[in-house]
């Protein structure tokens, strides 16, 4: 599998297909591969988003940051809601949760997604703004690869995000919703996570991981060049 980000909370795996057992699973490719981007954002937030190709577009909540679908391929499996989903062999479960840690009252309704491909779980928490509840510890499951956002504001901070990755324990952690060049949302540097954390970073373009690939015991915390 390959992982690029685009900034923010936006990424695009790229993955072997698995065996389809599903119902809406009707379309293949005969290249054997599908692409999976997680919440494509609006040009308004000073970063030049993706172009969408992508087979299967997952959006975690409906704000301008996360929810750019426009221009997507009308035969895209799109998810926005919590759920059970299967589409080209990919196995998406949609958990909810909230945006804040007032049950919602301040900024609504967000999806965590898990998704299983090549045999690893990758779980993306998307503008989580609390610490988890027993009940979506156990929705969520084990989780190879861990998306977090770290930057505080509008999701949980530097400190909240550790002690998620306590609660969840994913073999590798990726950040995600921190300040970069050009972006022009006020939210934190990803440096106050990295000295919580306490792991030095591998710094990556593109990160290409498999099952075999998988740390056996240590956590291991990946960035990706902005």
């Amino acid at each position: 599998m390959t992982i690029s980000w685009f900034g923010h909370s936006c990424f695009r795996l790229e993955a072997k297909e698995g065996p389809s057992t599903g119902s809406l699973d009707q379309t293949r490719d005969k290249s054997g591969q599908v692409s999976i981007l997680l919440d494509p954002f609006s040009k308004d937030i000073g970063l030049k988003p993706p172009k969408i190709k992508d087979d299967i577009i997952l959006v975690s909540h409906q704000h301008y940051d996360h929810n750019n679908i426009e221009g997507a391929n009308p035969e895209a499996f799109i998810v926005q809601n919590p759920g059970e989903y299967e589409y080209r062999g990919v196995a998406v479960r949609g958990i909810q949760s909230f945006h804040d840690d007032k049950q919602g009252a301040e900024r609504g309704l967000n999806t965590i997604y898990v998704l299983r491909a090549e045999e690893l779980s990758i779980c993306h928490l998307g503008d989580l703004g609390h610490v988890l509840t027993d009940k979506q510890i156990e929705d969520i499951g084990e989780v190879d690869i861990l998306m977090i956002p770290v930057g505080g504001t509008y999701t949980i901070d530097a400190k909240t995000a550790v002690e998620v990755i306590s609660q969840i324990g994913p073999k590798i952690v990726i950040p995600m919703h921190y300040k970069i060049p050009d972006l022009n949302l006020e939210i934190d540097g990803p440096e106050k996570f990295v000295k919580e954390l306490g792991l030095t970073p591998e710094k990556v373009d593109k990160y290409k991981i498999s099952k075999k690939l998988l740390p056996a015991e240590e956590e291991k915390l990946v960035m990706f060049t902005p």
